[in-house]
């Protein structure tokens, strides 16, 4: 079998760093084999993390600045995480920090400019993971149901509890997956707002009790009532959903208690509408202790927390192996997930 040796990076929208995961691929047949060898997550330094914060309002001069800034971070911290490995890379698959996601408008922008990237590694960079789907008339996410489907079969769901939760499961032969709600995003916003990055273990959600009226409110917008596929981004969660919550009149301790009832209610709701048993739970929300366990007591379903590694490191995993299909000429991307024409094998490969 042959082996592919691939770097994965992910930065997410909770902006809690960039993960870099080596990974090692081999496949048996029609069963793929997988390999996490050494991840890492790089925090950002205040600059940069401040820019990124602000950057959906920043100047296109800004962005483009920024674009360029966080290549060489990137790269830098790539050299640094590869300089013990004696790992020969086949590539290495960047998704890039997202700025604006608007597939109903027919764009999405990822930054942490690839070119740079492959320049200073000398290594071949998939990137722009999103943009085909979307001109294919598609969401141009969630991406990583491919991955859920071939490397992680055996469960009957898998839910990712990031900046947005989001779910993936197959469904009548084919894969089904969609945004669900905001999740770590809007949580750590609150929690910032009294000088904590997050509610640790979800104390204080369990320590106060939510607001029925304001989840009322959160619970009946109308994305929820949307029919797949759909997807959401920061610019919904600060036009639409914080508003809501800026508005209510209640101490930040509730209104994490409700955000947090919120999620679980609407992550159970869609687990208790599809079959099957087992959900894979992975993402940084499965370190709030108290919001895991207002998902389990709202579904009957056996909900399974992996290793500490696939917890924090399965999105950059999996976008390892996208780019390690794409450079196959393999599929990549599923129609049935995102709604666009047709299947299709995404991103954009720079040589150095």
């Amino acid at each position: 079998m042959i082996q592919y040796n691939v770097l994965g990076l992910m930065s997410g929208t909770s902006l809690d760093g960039v993960d870099l995961a080596l990974c090692s691929f081999s496949q048996s047949i029609d069963q793929w084999n997988w390999q996490v060898k050494k991840a890492v997550t790089i925090p950002y330094p205040p600059a940069l993390l401040q820019k990124l914060a602000k950057v959906v309002n920043s100047s296109a001069l800004e962005i483009t600045e920024l674009d360029f800034e966080l290549g060489h971070f990137f790269a830098d911290n790539i050299i640094a995480f590869m300089q013990d490995r004696d790992e020969k890379l086949f590539c290495i698959a960047s998704h890039g920090h997202t700025v604006f996601h608007q597939p109903e408008k027919g764009f999405t922008l990822q930054i942490g400019n690839e070119v740079v990237i492959a320049v200073k590694t000398n290594i071949p960079v998939v990137c722009d993971f999103r943009v085909l789907d979307v001109v294919l008339g598609g969401q141009g996410a969630p991406l990583v149901p491919i991955g859920d489907q071939l490397l992680f079969a055996e469960y009957s769901a898998c839910v990712n509890l990031g900046g947005f939760s989001n779910i993936s499961y197959q469904s009548d032969c084919q894969r089904i997956a969609f945004d669900i709600a905001p999740c770590n995003l809007p949580l750590n916003r609150l929690a910032a707002l009294i000088n904590l990055s997050y509610d640790r273990d979800g104390l204080m959600a369990r320590n106060h009790s939510w607001n029925a009226h304001l989840l009322d409110q959160l619970n009946k917008l109308p994305y929820y009532q949307q029919s797949y596929p759909k997807s959401l981004g920061v610019e919904w969660l600060d036009q639409i959903f914080m508003p809501l919550i800026a508005d209510a009149d209640l101490s930040v301790e509730t209104k994490i208690s409700t955000v947090t009832e919120h999620i679980a209610s609407q992550i159970a709701h869609q687990l208790n509408r599809i079959a099957g048993g087992t959900v894979l739970l992975t993402g940084g929300g499965t370190k709030n202790a108290f919001l895991v366990e207002r998902i389990q007591n709202l579904t009957d379903k056996t909900i399974i927390i992996p290793d500490s590694e696939t917890i924090d490191y399965k999105e950059a995993l999996i976008f390892a192996f996208l780019g390690l299909l794409k450079l196959l000429c393999e599929d990549n991307c599923l129609r049935s997930v995102t709604g666009a024409e047709r299947d299709s094998s995404g991103g954009v490969v720079w040589f150095p």
